[in-house]
C-alpha cells in the first residue's frame, strides 16, 4: 500500500491541473485583449506611422505568446519547447482566422504562413526557456 501511494506521488508531483495548452491560449488571447486596448487609445492620443504601428503589434502577439507560454507551461517541465511551441501555433492560428473573417482583408499565402511560423518560433523558445528553469524548492 505504502509504495502504491509513493508511485502515484511521483507522477503527479508537479503537475498542476492549470497548466494546460488551452488556459495558455485563453492567457494569451485575454493579454492580447488588454494589450490591443491600451494600444488603442494610444493611438487615439498620438499619430503615429504604419511601421510602428505594426511593429508594436508583432511586439503585443510575442508578449502575448510569452506570457501563455509561462502561465502554462511549469517551470522544469520536460515538454516546455513542445507546448509552447503548441500555444504559439494555435494563438497565431486562431488570430490569422479572426483576421481573415473580420476583416475582409487577406493576406498572402507565405503572410499566413509566416504568422503562423512566429507564433510557433516564439512559444516554442519561450518554452524551452520556462521548461529550462529550475523548480522552486
Amino acid at each position: 500500500m505504502t509504495q502504491q501511494f509513493a508511485r502515484r506521488a511521483r507522477r503527479t508531483v508537479g503537475t498542476d491541473k492549470r497548466h494546460t495548452w488551452w488556459m495558455g491560449v485563453l492567457a494569451a488571447v485575454g493579454a492580447t485583449v488588454a494589450a490591443v486596448a491600451v494600444f488603442a487609445v494610444l493611438l487615439g492620443l498620438i499619430d503615429m506611422e504604419d511601421g510602428v504601428i505594426r511593429i508594436v503589434n508583432q511586439a503585443i502577439k510575442a508578449g502575448a505568446i510569452c506570457l501563455g507560454v509561462c502561465y502554462a507551461v511549469p517551470r522544469g517541465d520536460t515538454a516546455g519547447i513542445r507546448r509552447g511551441a503548441l500555444i504559439g501555433f494555435i494563438y497565431m492560428a486562431v488570430g490569422v482566422l479572426l483576421y481573415a473573417a473580420l476583416s475582409g482583408q487577406h493576406l498572402t499565402v507565405m503572410g499566413y504562413v509566416i504568422d503562423l511560423m512566429m507564433g510557433l518560433a516564439a512559444g516554442g523558445l519561450c518554452g524551452m526557456i520556462r521548461g529550462g528553469a529550475k523548480r522552486n524548492a
